[in-house]
């Protein structure tokens, strides 16, 4: 399992990132950011959903601390994913691991963590998180720049598409998944009551709601299966 053999099995990622990270390209660029600006977001965050729920908070004005803490929340799972996938790599320097560790996402989770074979070589894992983070990195900056030589009003027209790609990926993981279509009802009924009361702002009612649907369903599942 060679850097180019990981290089090889990223490929799919690098080509579903496309569209993805064009998009964001494209809205980045309509809420305000520079090129730099949006392209430097996919070099050290590197985090699709975090990164379109940062755009709309930082179109609303939202403090930058809790752009930090909405996106640490949205990204907390990577921290059972990373502990979950160490026990599959080879043994190996930790600032190596360090290094490939900020890689892991949703996508190269899944490439790496369903290989037959156990001690999966730190040059493999490269070569997938490589051909995988520089094509949301390029992609993301192509967007920026077709978005760019859009006219203005495709341009404060794609702000839609944000909305759009979130219900987009909700409404599917809701079919069948009594949980999640839960999860995504206690959030919504919470964020609307703090926000709408006016008791948080956008950012804060968004991180509490986030937290606290997530801690409803647990507690719920929890009596359940008590009573069960």
């Amino acid at each position: 399992m060679t850097f180019i053999n990981g290089i090889r099995a990223g490929l799919s990622i690098a080509i579903g990132y496309f569209p993805i990270a064009l998009t964001f390209g494209l809205l980045a660029k309509t809420t305000g950011l520079s090129m730099w600006e949006a392209t430097a977001m996919s070099m050290f965050v590197f985090a699709g959903a975090a990164q379109y729920i940062s755009l709309t908070l930082i179109s609303t004005g939202v403090d930058p601390i809790l752009i930090v803490l909405n996106t640490f929340v949205v990204n907390i799972r990577h921290f059972l994913m990373t502990a979950s996938l160490n026990e599959k790599m080879q043994p190996d320097a930790r600032w190596k691991k360090a290094i490939y560790a900020f890689g892991v996402t949703d996508e190269t989770f899944s490439v790496l963590a369903t290989q037959k074979q156990n001690n999966i070589r730190t040059t493999y894992a490269a070569g997938v998180i490589v051909i995988s983070y520089g094509s949301w990195v390029v992609f993301t900056a192509l967007g920026h720049v077709i978005g760019a030589n859009l006219p203005m009003f495709l341009q404060a027209s794609m702000s839609i598409a944000l909305y759009a790609m979130f219900v987009g990926l909700l409404v599917p993981s809701m079919k069948g998944n009594r949980k999640v279509a839960l999860l995504a009802l206690f959030g919504a009924l919470i964020h609307s009551v703090l926000y709408f009361s006016g008791l948080l702002s956008t950012g804060w009612s968004i991180l509490v709601a986030t937290l606290g649907s997530a801690i409803l369903v647990e507690l719920l599942y929890a009596k359940k299966g008590r009573v069960v």
